[in-house]
Order: structure tokens, then sequence, then C-alpha cells
């Protein structure tokens, strides 16, 4: 069954059939399972609604020269199926671009390719339906046991049942009605302005998320004075974008930091071993506060500046200092931004420089926040959020293979997917693109009831778990008397 238009605008809500699976959003996890799907033996009914008219990846931050982060290889299906259609090669292929990539001779593409490439795909698979906004998601049981509880399983003792999802046209308010087996829930992050600076987005001044820059890049590169916050790598990429556009706009930029340091993200072949599926095995077998302690550790695996963007903006201001001249330019890092005030065309802003315990104020006329984004809990699963398990932190819990636990219909159907959740369960390669096809392949396995893609086992050198290195090793749990085991 393939989306399409519906014909009477006059009916209240429009009933789209019954599928196999139903995905919810459409970026590249959910678009990629769209595609692997569209190739799988397998007789599954799927559709993926996303609320937006079209594609959109990432829109604010396809800047010029900005490169995806990760090997072109991380497509959407390759690292599950090299030989579909809708790889990145097949792409390359098809736009006529193949001799024009072969001596690019990289494997990071630019990032403006790569949202090229994913819309393409999303026009090619004929399960993607555009301009539907999940408004609600209700579960029919036909078993059903009022007062049953979540359990660790993720199953439920009823004779399974069915999801009812509604969905509207955010163009026209059309209503749609879903029904579907098992959900998939792709949806993306927000970005997140802090607290104090949420009245302000709409301002006179221009004050905004790195989500937003080149929307509202032009009215910020106006200003005598900009000053970007964060350290990731979409402030790095606005610091350098700004720096390369200074000496024609003629401002002073700043750059400031909670963190540390402006630090490089481990980028080194060995530390790239933490986003392999042995890992991700690994870290979800851990005690949950040994995880969340871990993670706290990790952050340079993921919230770091590429080497090449921090190189670049070196380079930058090497050259802009030549002959003792003052590149207008100053970032400082332990140094928190508390709050803000709006003046007549710019803003105060109360910093803190943790470290030497100092508070000052800085002028700016422009800001742009890179600080993140969240993943609220989405509204639409309020009517079955009493059947969902959550932790002591009110974060999802997930299953091994990407199930959330709860009472729905049983182990082969009435189960809800989760592509992106919090890195609580799964750990550091939850949002990397690399990980993508391995998720993939794993609630493929389970929506078709057998081995469709194969599942990675044995990908990287490291060892992450004593009983694999066990395997090669000489290893013995009862050492000689002379050597003591106790750590304590």
């Amino acid at each position: 069954m393939t989306e399409g238009n519906a014909d009477d605008a006059d009916e209240p809500v429009v009933d789209r059939g019954h599928y196999d699976v139903l995905g919810v959003g459409l970026g590249p996890f959910n678009l990629g399972l769209a595609a692997l799907l569209d190739g799988a033996d397998a007789d599954l009914e799927a559709v993926f609604l996303e609320r937006d008219p079209a594609f959109a990846w990432h829109e604010g931050m396809l800047i010029e020269g900005a490169t995806l982060e990760v090997p072109f290889l991380a497509d959407l299906v390759t690292m599950a199926d090299p030989t579909s259609p809708h790889s990145f090669l097949n792409y390359a292929r098809e736009r006529d671009r193949l001799y024009e990539f072969y001596f690019y001779e990289t494997f990071q593409i630019p990032r403006r390719e790569y949202d090229d490439y994913l819309r393409w795909v999303s026009e090619r698979v004929p399960t993607t339906a555009f301009d539907r906004e999940v408004t609600s998601v209700e579960y029919e049981s036909d078993g059903d046991s009022e007062g049953t509880e979540p359990d660790s399983s993720g199953a439920d003792p009823g004779d399974g049942g069915t999801f009812v999802v509604e969905a509207r046209s955010p163009e026209t308010g059309r209503r749609y009605r879903y029904r579907a087996a098992d959900l998939v829930m792709g949806v993306g992050s927000r970005p997140a302005l802090p607290g104090f600076a949420r009245d302000y987005a709409d301002g006179e001044a221009p004050l905004f998320h790195t989500a937003d820059y080149l929307e509202r890049r032009d009215a910020a590169l106006e200003r005598d004075a900009i000053t970007v916050v964060g350290s990731g790598q979409s402030a790095a990429e606005v610091v350098l974008d700004l720096l390369e556009r200074q000496p024609d706009g003629g401002y002073r930029l700043d750059w400031l930091t909670r963190s540390d340091g402006f630090y490089p993200m481990e980028y080194s072949k060995l530390g790239l071993q933490h986003f392999t599926p042995e890992y991700s095995r690994y870290f979800y077998d851990l005690p949950q506060l040994e995880k969340d302690d871990l993670l706290a550790d990790q952050d340079l695996l993921y919230k770091g500046i590429d080497p090449e963007t921090s190189e670049r903006i070196y380079d930058a201001l090497y050259e802009r200092s030549i002959g003792d001249r003052d590149p207008e330019f100053g970032m400082l890092a332990t140094t928190a931004v508390r709050d803000l005030e709006r003046l007549e065309g710019s803003y105060w802003l109360a910093c803190e420089q943790r470290q030497q315990e100092r508070s000052f104020a800085l002028e700016t006329d422009a800001v742009i926040f890179g600080t993140g984004y969240q993943r609220p809990t989405p509204t639409f699963l309020e009517p079955i959020a009493d059947r969902i398990a959550f932790d002591d932190r009110g974060r999802f819990r997930v299953t091994e293979d990407y199930r959330l636990e709860g009472a729905f219909g049983g182990p082969d159907a009435g189960r809800v997917f989760v592509q992106n959740a919090p890195l609580h369960a799964h750990g550091v390669g939850t949002p990397d693109l690399g990980l993508g096809c391995y998720r993939n392949a794993i609630i493929v396995e389970q929506l078709a009831g057998r081995e469709i893609y194969p599942v990675d086992r044995d990908t990287v050198f490291q060892d992450f778990d004593v009983d694999q290195f066990a395997d090669h090793a000489s290893v013995r749990a009862d050492a000689p008397q002379s050597l003591s085991l106790n750590t304590e």
C-alpha cells in the first residue's frame, strides 16, 4: 500500500488503511530504514510520515565548504547492503558525477551533497509521505486488560493489537488516520537555546541558534560585534565562516565556551572503535549507573571540533595577525553565559569565568548559540505514555534490539522501535550515521521475523569485553597465589 493524496477534502478524517510498520519522522535513520525495506525480500507494507513538505536535513548548517564528519560509506544503505540502488555511489552514477567523485579523492563529502543525496533517496522510495504531522498515537489491544504494568521484556500478556496513528497536514489542516502493527520513531532533536535567551530570539538584534545560521546569517553580518557561544562542531563551523567573511564585514568576533577548552573531537582510528556494533553491545550490558558515569567522560568522542576545522580557524587567525595586525577576534574558555539584557540594538551578556570565579559583562550586537540539541518526549505519545516504561530519570527504557520496554501486544507485534533515543541505553554511537545501517538491520530482522541483512558481529580489532579478549588470549580467573587480584 502506497501513500497518496486524498480526494475528498470534506472528509473529517481520511482513513489511510493498515500497515505492517509505520515510521514517525524522516531523518537519515528512518529514511535509511525505508530504503532498506524497499529492497528487502519481505512482504511488509510500510509508510513513513514526515511533517515537513519535503525532505530537509540541517538546512541551517549547510555552510559552503562544510563536510560530513563520517565517510560517504555511512550512507543510508551501504553498510547493510552495498548493492542497494539507494547507495551514495549509485546517486553519483545517476547524477552523472561518478568520475567527478572519483577524482575528488576523499571519503568526507560536502555536507550539501549529502543533503542532496538524502533528498534524492526520499523522492525514490515509494513509502515516504510528507506534509503529515503525527499528532497522537493510541493502542487498541485485542486482549487488553486494564492495569497491565510494563515489564522488562517489552511484552504484554494480551493477544496483540494495533497502533492507531492520527496525523494532520500542516499546510491544509486535513486529518488522517493510519493503523499499524509496529511503529518506528525517528523523530529528530530540537535546537536548545538557554532559557534566559528564548524570549529574545525574535528581537531586533539578531539572537539565534546555529540551526538557523544560514537563514539568519545576513542579519548578523550587518552588525559591528558578533558573539558565538559554544565549542562543538556547529559553533566552530559558524566561527570559521564568520572569520572568512570578517574582512568584508568589518565586525568584531568573540567566541565563548563553558568547556575547559576548544578541544578537537577524537578522530583517531583506534578511538573511532567506540562507534561500532561491538561497543554498542558492550555498553548496553553495563549497569546503568556505570553507563551514566561513563558518558560524562566521553564528551570528546562526539562533542569536540573536527581537527581540520580547528586548523582552518587557527590558520585564518595566524594570517590575519601578520604585521602586528589585530584580527578583531577573542576566544575565552571556561566561561559560561549566565544571562543577558537587551539594549537598544545590542545585548549585555552576563558571563562568568568559573576557574577564576570572575564575573563580567560583554556587550555585543548579535549572539549565536551553539548550545546543542534536546530530545523531549514527543507529545504524540501521551495517549500511550502509561504503557511505556521509563527509568528513574524519566528516560525511555530501551531493549538491546531498540524497542521501547512497555505493555503492548507481544513479541511479534505492537512494538515501538526507536532510532535515536538518548545515549543512556546504547552509548555514544547512538546518533552516529555510521551505525544507522547496523541498527536498521536489527529492526528489519525483527519486522520480517528473519535475517534480511547481515548483523555485523566482528568489526574491530579492539575487545571491550573480558570474555571476548579471553577467546584469543591466555586469561585465567584463578591467578597464581603470588598474584593478588584484590583491587580494594
